[in-house]
């Protein structure tokens, strides 16, 4: 691999393919606005520039860009949008700390709470009573 230390490499998922107790990937790049990056599409495009947002779909949001496409001139850009599926990989600095961006703090959904009892919360689980009949009038 010709780009940067391997030693750097993110594991988003066990060797047995299992994501428990791993953060997923794009909530590790949600987390790197403002960073400068480098971004290698699959078509050989190099994008440079600084991370504006990414989303759940891994589309990236990019500001003072710099975009060299395979074979062309760079181009500058002051705002670009990636699609995420058109991403091959992020190029991240040197210097940033992935210990305190790899910590999980995206909040876990809580289990339902167990009822006890019939009630559901309404009294002391004498029933609901009969309400109010069926409209069926007088006999």
């Amino acid at each position: 691999w010709s780009h940067g230390d391997p030693a750097r490499a993110l594991v988003v998922a066990g060797p047995s393919g299992d994501k428990e107790g791993a953060m997923k990937l794009v909530r590790f790049l949600m987390k790197l606005n403002k960073e400068t990056v480098t971004i290698e599409l699959k078509n050989g495009t190099v994008v440079q520039g600084t991370v504006a947002g990414v989303d759940v779909a891994m589309n990236t949001y990019m500001k003072n860009v710099k975009l060299t496409v395979k074979g062309k001139n760079t181009v500058h850009y002051d705002s670009l949008s990636i699609r995420g599926n058109n991403i091959r990989y992020y190029i991240l600095p040197d210097n940033l700390n992935l210990d305190t961006l790899l910590i999980d703090d995206t909040p876990k959904a809580k289990p339902p709470k167990v009822q006890t009892g019939m009630s559901g919360g309404r009294g002391r689980g004498r029933g609901r009573g009969r309400g109010r009949g069926r409209g069926r009038g007088p006999r």
